[in-house]
């Protein structure tokens, strides 16, 4: 391990537990380096969790569950694949993933950006929120399974479908289940019967226009877009058609 704090800190994750690799990481936050290079991680949970300073760690091959869960400030490049839990409960800092992601990405969210080149699993967005100026956001570029955007409460999901073919339609099905605050911009259609019951379907305003152009921006950037190609294609915009979905079932 090379330990200075002008170049990268580099450790081989190769065949060292999940719990010492994670001890070293907060040992060399505190020690105010700036960048972290892991190599050789074969399914090491916990990278990055509750780490607060903004420091950049990036990943060569693929992390276990709860990627940067509960982290505050750092940011995350994956060169490979992700799998469940990416993102649960962070509240600041990015994660990008050159690769796919498993379920449950962005599990209760409440701020930070992830960015996912490929696809992700079932309930990516699930019970996200926002809170004054705290406000998630997740980009995907492929597609994503059912139960998309559940019980979501606030902040952006994006879902690009790039890897879909002309005229193909996103196969998710009870999208937006449960849903009551925040947005979900889709690229290309769904179907009425693939929506949860409390999603409405409405064209894109001024607003969401701009939005959309920063995240994509972002996006493209990371992972060698053409982010003007993207946006010429029809995107919909799925909202809460109200702010409590089940409340009636608990008044008398």
């Amino acid at each position: 391990m090379t330990d200075t704090r002008d170049s990268a800190v580099n450790i081989d994750a190769s065949g060292v537990h999940y719990r010492e690799l994670n001890t070293r990481l907060r040992d060399i936050v505190t020690n105010s380096n700036r960048k972290i290079e892991l190599r050789n991680v074969y399914g090491q949970r916990y990278i990055g969790t509750n780490l607060n300073k903004p420091i950049e760690i990036e990943i060569f091959g693929t992390p276990g569950n709860d990627l940067g869960a509960f982290m505050n400030g750092p940011r995350i490049i994956v060169h490979g694949n992700a799998q469940d839990g990416c993102g649960n409960t962070m509240n600041e800092g990015e994660i990008i993933v050159h690769g796919h992601a498993g379920d449950t990405v962005g599990l209760s969210a409440r701020g930070g950006k992830i960015f996912i080149r490929e696809d992700v699993g079932y309930r990516a967005g699930i019970h996200m929120k926002e809170y004054r100026d705290k406000m998630p956001v997740i980009v995907i570029g492929g597609t994503a399974q059912d139960f998309f955007g559940e019980y979501m409460a606030g902040g952006t999901l994006v879902l690009l479908g790039l890897n879909l073919g002309e005229g193909k339609n996103h196969k998710a099905r009870f999208i937006g289940t449960g849903m009551h605050g925040g947005v979900i911009y889709v690229r290309g259609n769904v179907e009425e019967y693939q929506l949860g019951k409390e999603v409405g379907v409405t064209d894109l305003e001024e607003s969401d226009r701009a939005a959309l152009r920063r995240y994509v921006s972002e996006f493209a950037g990371y992972f060698d877009f053409d982010a003007d190609d993207i946006l010429s294609h029809k995107f919909i915009k799925l909202y809460p058609r109200w702010l409590r979905p089940y409340g009636r079932l608990y008044t008398y």
